[in-house]
């Protein structure tokens, strides 16, 4: 209407030039109001038309992303159509038609039927809501964290050699646990072995809440998993002409020299036999119990408390406990899970074991879920150089996020750890720091999510044959296992069940290491366990010639010595106020003599050997 009324204001000038001087005659003017009213009716239709046809063939989301085309094209000023509401999302709940199937008497109560009667139930599964549009905005999500990115590293092997046959498949069923097959959004098992525990159970369990949190995004596929703590799939036996006979595996570790596919563990979703919540409970927790004790002011040693029954090398750490005779700056004590479960797991609170500088993890017969809670803590982490490696870890750096201790001579190395630690206060809670932020932030249950979403689906774009129902599998939902757990299998399903869909999508996928890239990581992780070492010879050096210098020596042989020391406690990198950080701040007769933990009883230390094979 501004631009009509505007275009009018200038046409009146033009018309009294075409007019004779002198005034109008009555008929003139009426005849020049009468065009003139029709030219302002003309262009006021016109604009009303095109902005009406523009209407039409616009969706909102192009008028959201694109606002220009209406404030480039009309003059008219136009209120903005209020975007409506988001469709909403898929929301679930848990209902249970029947009562549990009995329970096999003569199976000890400690072994779970959960997952045997749910595949023997022939429950019906519920019609799954239809696939959620992706929105728009998904393309703006953020980016996933740096280690998504050894998915593509997991996933190479296949990649160059051509993509998954069927065959390769079913050599990865001579240890599989389980068959997992996902169509259309739906899964089916096969049971090919028990696993220990409820590993299998539980993992299958939060692939549901998957499927449930991205309804109809997750590919079809069809994989083999592994439930056993050793990886298996030896890289060099796939070489060559071999490497098309390569299995893909699904487990939780792996290492150098396999290549069994990474997946997150079961108790991310609870560990019902020895009482750990499930992660998204358990992180905030540990976030809370974090906060009990200032790092300055909980005990200056190494702790660690778990089952040492299960590998040799935890054994040997048991060793470097306090004693009479030597102080290795370690409180080791050892963990009985069955006295513990008698006693209702008082003692076993992770949230309460935030209360040591210094936390040491140590694998177990292989990697140990442990580790996420022990770098939750806010203390400094003694990581005892380790073998394998969980989705995750590859992308923690020692000095950064951890302090690496050497396994070929443990208690020395943790006595020195503790000693660097307690002269450089600032730069050990700054590495204590880091990893807690790490584990709170990075690995958020909403990131185990997308990492198995991104895992799966890249998963299924390498197979080269279409999935199909295995005839021995079994569609299982969450219903399907819920329904027939009891005691706290149950109650972990439910605190750790999906209640509505994700609209929003993952995080963006990054892409893969350049062969550049994944050198200079590699390259920057052994610097800095170089340094570390370097380290440690140096002080242990100054220790042995302190050590052989007799008592008479003059004050400029001991002040240099003193010199020396000071110089060899120093990383490359730290800095002035760390290296004049020499003094503790909190050296009172109190604390120096607290070299005993207040739970360090010979019952709990003598401790019989707890049933679980990873603590």
């Amino acid at each position: 209407m501004a631009t009509a009324a505007a275009d009018a204001a200038a046409a009146v000038p033009d018309a009294r030039r075409w007019t004779k001087a002198g005034p109008s005659s009555p008929v003139t003017t009426a005849i020049f109001l009468f065009f003139f009213v029709v030219v302002v009716g003309v262009l006021v239709s016109a604009r009303w038309i095109t902005t009406t046809t523009h209407l039409a063939i616009t969706n909102l989301d192009q008028w959201r992303t694109q606002p220009a085309i209406l404030t480039g094209t009309y003059t008219t000023s136009i209120p903005a159509i209020p975007a409506g509401p988001p469709p909403p999302r898929p929301t679930y709940s848990l209902s249970c038609s029947a009562p549990p199937l009995a329970r096999d008497p003569d199976i000890p109560s400690n072994i779970s039927q959960t997952l045997s009667l749910a595949l023997a139930s022939n429950a019906t599964c519920a019609s799954l809501p239809d696939p959620q549009p992706i929105p728009a905005a998904a393309a703006a999500n953020a980016t996933c964290p740096a280690y998504f990115r050894f998915i593509h590293e997991d996933l190479h092997p296949w990649r160059a050699a051509g993509g998954i046959t069927r065959a390769m498949l079913d050599r990865a069923r001579a240890t599989a646990n389980f068959r997992l097959v996902v169509l259309r959004g739906r899964a089916y098992i096969e049971r090919i072995a028990p696993a220990f525990q409820t590993r299998d159970l539980f993992t299958i369990w939060g692939i549901l809440q998957l499927l449930r949190r991205y309804p109809g995004r997750v590919p079809d596929l069809d994989l083999m998993f592994d439930c056993v703590d050793w990886p298996v799939v030896h890289a060099d036996e796939y070489q060559g002409d071999n490497a098309t006979a390569m299995p893909p595996l699904f487990r939780y570790c792996g290492d150098n020299e396999t290549l069994d596919v990474v997946f997150p563990d079961w108790s991310f979703w609870g560990w019902a036999e020895i009482n750990i919540k499930p992660w998204d409970a358990l992180q905030k927790d540990l976030s809370v119990g974090n906060k009990r004790v200032r790092w300055i002011d909980r005990e200056p040693y190494a702790y660690w408390k778990g089952n040492p029954e299960v590998a040799a090398i935890r054994q040997e750490l048991v060793k470097c406990n306090v004693s009479s005779k030597q102080e290795w700056n370690a409180r080791i004590y050892k963990q009985d899970w069955i006295k513990e479960s008698k006693a209702g797991y008082k003692k076993s609170n992770l949230a309460n074991q935030c209360t040591h500088r210094y936390k040491i993890y140590i694998e177990g017969s292989a990697w140990s879920v442990s580790e996420k809670y022990i770098l939750a803590c806010d203390s400094m982490t003694l990581v005892i150089k380790p073998k394998y490696y969980d989705f995750f870890s590859r992308v923690l750096m020692p000095t950064q996020h951890y302090w690496p201790v050497r396994d070929d001579s443990k208690c020395s190395s943790i006595k020195y750890a503790v000693d660097w630690g307690n002269s450089h206060k600032k730069k050990a809670q700054q590495i204590g720091k880091k990893a807690s932020k790490f584990i709170q932030q990075e690995l958020s249950m909403d990131h185990i999510y997308d990492y198995m979403f991104h895992l799966l689906t890249e998963y299924a774009k390498l197979l080269r044959f279409k999935p199909t129902k295995p005839p021995e599998a079994v569609e299982v939902c969450p219903e399907s296992l819920a329904c027939q757990a009891i005691g706290r299998e149950k109650k972990f399903m439910q605190d750790s069940m999906v209640k509505s869909a994700n609209v929003a999508g993952p995080c963006n996928l990054p892409p893969p290491f350049s062969p550049e890239e994944y050198r200079k990581l590699q390259q920057r992780k052994e610097k800095y366990m170089d340094q570390v070492e370097t380290l440690e010879r140096n002080a242990s050096k100054l220790e042995e010639r302190n050590a052989s210098k007799p008592e008479d020596s003059n004050p400029e042989e001991q002040n240099a010595s003193k010199s020396e020391e000071r110089n060899a406690s120093k990383p490359e990198d730290s800095n002035p106020e760390e290296r004049n950080a020499s003094k503790p701040e909190d050296s009172n007769p109190e604390e120096r003599n607290a070299s005993k933990p207040e739970d360090s009883n010979p019952e709990e230390r003598n401790a019989s050997k707890p049933e679980d094979s990873h603590r």
